[in-house]
């Protein structure tokens, strides 16, 4: 079978382009998605669901043998303890990480994408990114200069008569330390703090298969979407890029095309390169992969949003119960560190009214707080094996660069003295440094066993208080006092280098720039250099992670390429 373009995941990005490119109907267009379908009117009911936590834990919709390493890798060492493999939710599932995500619909910062034009994409820009942001949005509350109103994702707020009593206790304190109200986090970039905004309508998730794949787009006869399809090699004729093999539903099968797109992932997408011969030569000779084109950026500076929380004890008023909502993130913040030469806004501060979908969770208030504007980009992907089946090897480096791992430890010493606020006192006890431990992840896992548990535990918490002091000091917090992380530089370090884990946004591993550099795998449209007939289109092409939850960067950048690929670039 032959295609004009088959594109290689159905994430984001492939939504986007798939939807694009068959508006044009002389296209024929294949999207190959290895997990499952979200049809219209048979989306799974926990990824409908406005909290997510249901969706992105579940083994059934990611890569659920994909684990990574976060810790910094001493490589000059030998005695150093082998940084600890953590699991890494990666999407798979028709719509990508926008259908498992937090629905979190932000932009990043006007300066992020100057910095992708000064690293060389050009045309990547704040005024040329800006009228493709507004194009993917339909923003259900506000009608300015800002906001988009008839693109595929509808995005809003949570209005705040449906905020938790623990939201609206941080608003007032917020407040009194003189942060300010925006009421809109996608208008004009400053720092302040703001309802969060979410791709989300009616109280339901609004993926990228929901809003780019709806009915009418299904019903092109120009579109074909193979779900339960896992691409196992990239077919070439010399260093033409020709088609690709896969197995259908375990079947194995060939479509040929006139291009490829890559919308794989920042984690996927370079492992697909590297298979097929395209990366750094050393690497790829040392697997016995013949290198096709030596291209030493592929799966090189990966980047995510290093990140840390400070939980507390919700008491019963506070938590989200009868709010009317099950959105569990209802305002935010950002702020100017001013340390390390880091722009404004370079710090991000996101307030959860529950933790996990169990009960435990449900009594757990955080301040999730990551380094928006990270410093960190020595991160890779690296083959294990040539066997397609095989995870990569996936190493973040997070805190590599001192900068980022100073603006955490600033940061929990501003938060920390909001838990003295008065409206904060009122409904929270117990704050404490939290990590996104292993045993966090195992209480996690959804299933009958930690739903029984989690409901003997929170009968518990909610008994005495001497009782409760005693049970989230030796069974909740895991050896940091938030006093000794705030007072010891020391202690705030090893709680750091212990409990910084990502955010889910990885990206950069196959950056796109200028011709002149060594390190850039693409052109600015995403046109795989050295090779002809493949593209990527998905966050790996960042020169650089954005201030922001990827995935409406990533829906940007498609519809941007999209434009580009018609336009015959």
């Amino acid at each position: 079978m032959e295609f004009d373009y088959i594109i290689v995941g159905g994430g984001s990005a492939g939504c986007v382009l798939a939807n694009r490119l068959t508006a044009r109907g002389t296209n024929t267009v294949l999207v190959c998605e290895a997990g499952e379908d979200t049809a219209p009117g048979k989306v799974p009911s926990e990824i409908l669901d406005s909290y997510p936590g249901t969706a992105y834990l579940n083994d059934r919709f990611i890569w659920s043998s994909l684990k990574v390493t976060t810790e910094v890798i001493p490589h000059n060492d030998r005695d150093a303890p082998k940084p600890r493999l953590r699991k890494y939710e990666q999407a798979r599932i028709l719509g990508g990480g926008s259908s498992i995500n937090g629905q979190m619909a932000n932009r990043g910062a006007p300066t992020d994408y100057n910095e992708w034009e000064e690293r060389g994409a050009a045309g990547w820009n704040w005024d040329s990114v800006f009228p493709y942001f507004k194009k993917l949005e339909t923003d259900l509350d506000f009608d300015d200069e800002w906001h988009g109103k008839d693109g595929p994702i509808p995005v809003r707020r949570v209005p705040e008569e449906h905020w938790s009593g623990h939201s609206k206790a941080l608003v007032e304190a917020f407040k009194r330390a003189n942060y300010k109200f925006l009421p809109d986090q996608n208008g004009f970039f400053e720092d302040g703090f703001f309802p969060v905004t979410i791709s989300n309508a009616e109280e339901e998730r609004r993926s990228a298969a929901m809003g780019y794949l709806n009915a009418d787009v299904r019903n092109r006869e120009n579109l074909h979407i193979s779900t339960h399809t896992s691409v196992t090699e990239l077919l070439f004729e010399g260093l033409r890029c020709v088609g690709v093999k896969a197995l259908v539903g375990g079947k194995p099968t060939e479509f040929r095309g006139q291009e490829i797109i890559l919308s794989s992932g920042a984690i996927h997408s370079p492992a697909h390169l590297m298979r097929a011969g395209i990366g750094p030569a050393n690497h790829l000779s040392d697997l016995g992969i013949t290198v096709r084109h030596a291209s030493y950026g592929v799966g090189q500076r990966l980047m995510d949003h290093p990140s840390i929380a400070i939980a507390s004890f919700l008491k019963p008023q506070a938590r989200m119960s009868n709010t009317g909502t099950r959105r569990h993130m209802n305002i935010a913040m950002r702020y100017t560190s001013d340390i390390g030469g880091a722009p404004p806004g370079d710090m991000f501060v996101v307030c959860t009214s529950k933790n996990s979908w169990h009960k435990v969770g449900e009594q757990i208030g955080a301040f999730l707080v990551f380094v928006n504007k990270t410093f960190s980009e020595t991160g890779e992907v690296k083959l294990q094996s040539s066997n397609w089946a095989d995870e990569p090897s996936v190493d973040f480096n997070l805190l590599s660069d001192r900068r980022d791992l100073e603006r955490i430890a600033d940061a929990i010493r501003r938060l920390a003295p909001l838990y003295s606020d008065p409206a904060v006192k009122a409904v929270a006890s117990n704050p404490f440094p939290a990590a996104y431990s292993d045993k966090v992840r195992q209480v996690g896992a959804i299933n009958t066993k930690n739903k029984i548990l989690t409901g003997i535990m929170a009968g518990l918490l909610d008994g005495p208080g001497f009782f409760r002091n005693y049970l989230i000091k030796n069974f909740i917090m895991e050896d940091f006092t938030l006093e000794g992380v705030c007072n010891d530089e020391d202690e705030a370090e090893a709680f750091i280098r212990k409990a910084a884990v990502g955010v889910w946004h990885a990206s950069c591993t196959c950056r796109m720039g200028a011709d002149d550099d060594p390190m850039a795998v693409t052109n600015n449209a995403g046109r795989v250099r050295g090779v002809d007939g493949l593209r990527v289109v998905d966050a790996s092409l960042f020169p650089v992670v954005p201030c922001a939850n990827t995935n409406f960067p990533t829906i940007m950048t498609a519809e941007k390429i999209s434009d580009a690929i018609l336009a015959g670039q």
